[in-house]
């Protein structure tokens, strides 16, 4: 029966030699599986950095091509107000140039017709036989 001391010895040291087997296969497949994402990752840098190369140009080119839109409209800004500004200005020209003598003309023919009205008046009055009931022979009053 002295045996069974170094049978268990001898199952604990199989089992220990079977434990640090399998430690050192997890180890080994754990480094191999490293060093493929290491590959992986490596491969996928050389892939990417031209498409972010590219991305970036294209994000600077748009960037130029904003600020160039930008100017653009700030021109036609300018370009309207101005545009806006000589409209006015042209009106009040015109204004001035037509608007104000042609009152200055209309108050002449009220003038002209007020005295024209002034002189049958008293053309009407100065002649002889006629009455004021004569002037207006429709008016009933």
């Amino acid at each position: 029966m002295n045996d069974w001391p170094a049978v268990f010895l001898g199952v604990i040291a199989v089992s220990t030699l079977i434990m640090a087997i399998i430690q050192i296969g997890a180890i080994i497949a754990t480094l191999r599986i490293a060093r493929e994402a290491q590959q992986a990752l490596a491969s996928m840098r050389q892939e990417v950095r031209p498409i972010l190369a590219r991305a970036t140009s294209l994000a600077e080119e748009a960037s130029r091509t904003v600020a160039l839109a930008t100017a653009q409209m700030q021109k036609v800004d300018r370009l309207v107000t101005d545009l806006a500004q000589r409209v006015d200005e042209t009106s009040s020209v015109v204004q001035n140039a037509i608007v104000t003598p042609a009152r200055e003309g209309m108050a002449m023919v009220a003038a002209i017709k007020a005295a024209i009205g002034v002189l049958r008046e008293i053309g009407h009055h100065g002649r002889p036989g006629r009455h004021s009931e004569e002037e207006d022979p429709l008016f009933i009053g």
